[in-house]
């Protein structure tokens, strides 16, 4: 790794840690750019270079993780949608279904007493959403809305 190509994931890095840390609040992709000291677009084909999805597909999968969480301790759908700062309950319940496979009032309702019996840092590992392949080649449309 050359060391411009290693100060670039340093700036990646701290993008990234932006998003994990503030996504409930209103992120775009000029704010996180910005974090990392690039334009926009150079910023987003390097962040999907760097970690594999887009750096909208990130935050989304972030708030879906934290979300999860939420519902699995009782909370109400519109109140776990607005915790992790997605303001359309439409577009929230879309996305957690294209993410977890089921909705969010059905991952509410299902029954968690084995994660709840874990250890948070190994809950969120066990729980950690991840997208299939079909969702990543079709994410580029949902990405361009936001």
């Amino acid at each position: 790794m050359t060391p411009q190509e290693l100060e670039n994931f340093v700036h990646l890095r701290r993008a990234r840690d932006l998003i994990d840390r503030e996504y409930a609040k209103p992120l775009d992709v000029p704010t996180m750019a910005d974090r990392a000291l690039m334009s926009p677009a150079h910023f987003s084909r390097r962040f999907r270079a760097a970690y594999g999805e887009t750096p909208y597909s990130y935050l989304m999968t972030r708030r879906i993780e934290r979300a999860m969480a939420l519902l699995r301790a009782g909370a109400s759908v519109t109140d776990a949608c607005m915790a992790v700062g997605c303001t359309s309950l439409g577009s929230f319940s879309s996305r957690f279904t294209e993410i977890v496979g089921e909705t969010p009032t059905a991952y509410r309702s299902r029954e968690h007493a084995a994660v709840n019996a874990m250890p948070s840092c190994v809950a969120k590992t066990y729980t950690r959403p991840v997208r299939s392949a079909s969702s990543r080649n079709g994410e580029a449309s949902g990405d361009a809305a936001a």
